[in-house]
């Protein structure tokens, strides 16, 4: 009757948030008392050093965040409680929180006051059953001895070894790329018969957890007067197989005048350092941390550079997971990369690159460029193109002689080409241009133009018009001529259409080939290229699949005019891209023009055969004209704010200033760059972006979502882009809430990426 009454105490109601269904259908005589499910003893190890020791039952958790111990009196002032790790375990009372399953021993450290022989304190802590029952807030005091003020003075005049004052050695030297802290420690000037307060154990408590799958927390716990050197501390793992850590995102740092090096970054009391993991393998397991560092004693003591070895249990991470963690880690590490540009000469010398970097990288870069050009060609901004080639395909059933010179010159025509717009963005960035992949799109009389010429190739398809021999150099007439110059043109077209999306793998390979010389991007670039032409490669040299082909028939002529439908299509989508550049105004003149395209060459098939041909060149080339007028007033227009589609969304327009401010803030922060004629942006934020779902997941994690438009030339967003090694859009960041390194997600999201990454 005892434990009815206690359950049913209104401080254990406030403690339940379990469905009542569910506690209804717990065994109440399966509960141990409070006292018996936790047990509490404690003992001085030094009159400034107390050990609480919790014995927890099997079946039951303690809440690391609800455990306090203060002193009741002025008797003893005491330093931040320093824990051992516990486990992250998603509560159904409190959420995500850090639990003690097991016995554990808090320290407390502190001062005593001269005389003091014992020091009463209060203990408050909090647990639940596993069973789903939680306990009420416990209140207990304890009285815990204290040893004589004699044999505590012996203990600090006789310290460990790894304890002792190190004098006159070289400041340390740190790596930023491989973490590694040099072993000379930090010296202060001699001091006579010096003794430090504390063993290094308890001034400095290392802790690591694993607070996600693919994410540790580490802390490190100080008593009052001690600090910790942030530029002086490395974490590594001991079996490099097991993955790779990031960049730790060290919170802001207090700047302490040191004696020795003046004003230095250090932490006081208790800091946390969230540091990403980029595991091999998802499957649960323990990893083994090896930490680096060194901290003193503000009085002028510091102790000897600090080694610990930390286990941390990991849990089951999903494919999706680690494949997020390991491009956070990647942008990590490049950040870092970019920002060591020019290594000091020791450092280089001590740390000299393998032999087999380079060449390493790039093999990546060349698989990633193969496969990124294979995949553009499910893209929809390279279909239209594709359209063209599938004809000329069908209506060849030539000899394999000849499927190789349709191959050949086919890939001859996407190679050379990607090729050529890879080395003009090379060398207008090496003139100062901020450009990016997909540069030639920001330019609205390209836009324009490609649109007249996707309206003209549609029109060739569908039969409205034919091009006679003497216009065989531009439209339709080269892309579905059957020879060397169809082929090649067709190649070229593909790629042109092709520059402004960004396939899964192209990102890695362009952000590599734009910070190489060029003879090394030229290789990233055709391999791209080869990859764009390989289906079709294949096709030319395989003799069973080119015999896959359907045959030539009747039934082309039909077929040739639906693929001139994609064709249209593009030519909206490229109108309304013009649009978003230059306004309504815009769309308005190149409709005007295309009409004038479409009777230009309308007169000029109806005056084929006329014996008089003054008045069939006249008539076009004034319609003609009325085109290119139309061009160049859709030049003259003024660029449209970026900042009125934005508007109704969400998202805020991105800023340099708006970030700092929001980082300044705290505040997780999502960054989107894109661009109206990426179809790779438009995709994503139709089928993620723009949902509730996304909405909503902003709302929940406070996350602000700034939104970068590099559908004209803007330098910010080309800045932006530089920083995080990318060459073009889409390019999305995620910068955590906590401080630190922000990371890069996958150019195609989903729903599920953007929660793990957010959350």
């Amino acid at each position: 009757m005892a434990l009815l009454k206690w359950l049913a105490s209104p401080a254990l109601l406030l403690g339940l948030a379990l469905p009542a269904a569910h506690a209804g259908s717990i065994d109440e005589s399966a509960l141990l008392p409070v006292e018996q499910a936790f047990q509490l003893d404690a003992k001085a190890v030094t009159r400034g050093w107390i050990e609480f020791q919790f014995k927890v039952t099997p079946g039951y958790y303690l809440y690391r965040d609800r455990i306090k111990i203060a002193p009741t009196d002025a008797l003893f002032k005491s330093n931040p409680l320093a824990f051992p790790p516990g486990e992250m375990k998603e509560d159904p009372n409190f959420g995500r929180m850090e639990v003690f399953h097991n016995d554990f021993t808090a320290k407390l450290t502190g001062a005593a006051a001269d005389g003091a022989t014992a020091v009463t304190f209060k203990v408050s802590y909090q647990g639940c059953a596993d069973l789903g029952i939680c306990y009420p807030p416990q209140h207990v005091q304890l009285t815990v001895a204290l040893p004589a003020a004699d044999a505590t003075a012996a203990l600090k005049s006789n310290p460990q070894p790894s304890a002792g004052l190190v004098i006159g050695a070289p400041a340390p030297t740190l790596n930023l790329l491989s973490g590694d802290v040099g072993q000379a420690p930090i010296t202060f000037d001699p001091v006579a018969n010096a003794a430090l307060p504390l063993p290094p154990e308890v001034a400095f408590v290392f802790e690591a957890i694993a607070d996600q799958p693919t994410e540790l927390l580490l802390r490190f716990s100080m008593p009052k007067g001690y600090y910790l050197y942030r530029d002086h501390s490395s974490f590594a793992l001991a079996d490099a197989d097991v993955g790779e850590l990031g960049v730790p995102r060290w919170p802001t740092p207090q700047l302490f005048d040191d004696p020795e090096f003046g004003k230095v970054p250090v932490y006081f009391d208790v800091v946390e350092i969230p540091l990403s993991l980029a595991r091999r393998h998802g499957a649960p397991g323990q990893i083994q941390l090896i930490g680096k560092f060194q901290g003193c004693e503000s009085g002028g003591v510091c102790y000897p550079p600090m080694t610990r070895n930390l286990r941390v249990e990991l849990p089951a991470a999903t494919t999706e997971a680690l494949a997020i963690a390991a491009a956070r880690v990647q942008s990590e590490l490049a950040q870092v990369t970019a920002q060591v540009t020019t290594p000091a000469p020791a450092l280089a010398a001590a740390n000299p690159a393998p032999a087999g970097v380079a060449a390493s990288g790039l093999f990546k870069a060349l698989l990633f460029a193969l496969l990124g050009g294979l995949v553009l060609n499910l893209m929809p901004c390279v279909l239209p193109v594709l359209s063209l080639k599938a004809v000329s395909l069908a209506e060849a059933g030539e000899t394999p002689e000849t499927a190789h010179r349709h191959a050949l010159w086919y890939t001859a025509g996407v190679m050379s080409t990607f090729a050529l717009i890879g080395l003009l963005v090379l060398g207008l960035r090496a003139g100062g241009q901020a450009l990016g992949w997909g540069f030639q799109l920001q330019q609205p009389l390209i836009v324009a133009t490609m649109g007249y010429v996707m309206v003209v190739l549609g029109l060739g398809l569908s039969g409205v018009i034919t091009l006679g021999s003497s216009l065989t150099n531009v439209g339709s007439g080269l892309a579905t001529h059957s020879g060397a110059r169809g082929d090649f043109f067709t190649g070229v077209l593909a790629c042109v259409v092709a520059s402004p999306c960004t396939a899964p793998f192209m990102g890695g390979a362009l952000a590599f080939a734009f910070m190489q010389p060029a003879l090394i991007a030229v290789l990233v670039f055709l391999a791209l290229g080869f990859g764009l032409a390989l289906p079709f490669l294949l096709i030319g040299f395989v003799p069973g699949l080119a015999h896959r082909l359907p045959k030539p028939g009747k039934w082309m002529e039909t077929l040739k005019q639906v693929l001139a439908f994609p064709l249209y299509f593009t030519a909206v989508w490229l109108a309304w891209v013009l649009g978003h550049q230059r306004g309504a105004d815009a769309m308005a003149l190149w409709l005007v023009g295309a009409i004038s395209l479409i009777a230009a060459l309308w007169w000029w098939e109806r005056g084929r055969y006329r014996a008089n041909q003054s008045a069939r060149v006249l008539g076009t080339g004034l319609l003609l004209l009325l085109t290119a007028s139309s061009l160049w007033g859709v030049h003259r227009l003024p660029t449209v704010n970026p900042a009125a589609s934005a508007s109704n969304t969400v998202s805020t327009v991105y800023s340099e200033s708006t970030l700092a401010a929001l980082r300044a803030a705290h505040r997780t922060v999502f960054v989107n760059m894109t661009a109206d004629w990426c179809l790779s942006c438009k995709v994503n934020e139709r089928s993620t972006l723009g949902t509730e779902r996304f909405r909503k997941l902003l709302q929940d994690t406070g996350t602000a979502y700034l939104k970068g438009d590099w559908t004209n030339e803007d330098p910010g967003v080309a800045a932006f882009l530089k920083q995080h090694g990318a060459v073009g859009v889409p390019l999305y960041v995620v910068y955590p809430g906590t401080g630190g390194a922000a990371f890069t997600l996958p150019t195609l999201l989903t729903p599920e990426i953007l929660e793990r990454a957010l959350r």
